[in-house]
């Protein structure tokens, strides 16, 4: 009985481990130029999303910007500020990153696959976007944490 409540006991405080160490992706992400803050939630289903939560720019009229470069024409209308870039991802404990996501660009308004992994510790976000499946074809970008933004 003691070696099943002991086993039982491992598992609660392994899972938990497991747990927190996906969960190291929330919270607020500034981007490589500085220029947008996104904040990166968990859904209900368990997959890990990012929106956009603080804009520096705004369009020439001092009006939020809109998704003006997305291709389908009902949405050249939404503004950006909120805007999901990251959506879909889950947590791949051996690899340790968060993958099978996409990543919408809104400089050019289209979406890539894309995964999420820590550099260093859980200061320096490095997300890949890339096409075709295939990891080598793509480009990167790091985000920092940061908080001070996003109210």
């Amino acid at each position: 009985m003691k070696k099943l409540l002991l086993f039982l006991a491992l598992m609660i405080m392994g899972s938990s481990f497991l747990f927190s160490q996906a969960n190291k992706v929330l919270g607020f992400w500034l981007t490589e130029k500085e220029t947008s803050q996104v904040e990166i939630y968990k859904a209900e289903d368990g997959k890990y999303f990012g929106r956009i939560s603080w804009l520096e720019e705004l369009n020439e009229d001092g009006k939020p910007k809109m998704d003006e470069e997305n291709p389908d024409e009902a949405l050249k209308s939404r503004p950006i500020l909120g805007l999901n870039l990251l959506e879909g991802f889950d947590y791949d404990q051996e690899d340790q990153e968060w993958v099978d996501g996409s990543i919408y660009d809104p400089d050019n308004g289209k979406s890539y696959d894309c995964y999420m992994w820590f550099e260093d510790d859980a200061k320096v976000l490095k997300i890949k976007g890339f096409v075709m499946g295939m990891r080598f074809l793509g480009r990167s970008t790091t985000w920092i944490r940061e908080n001070d933004r996003n109210k």
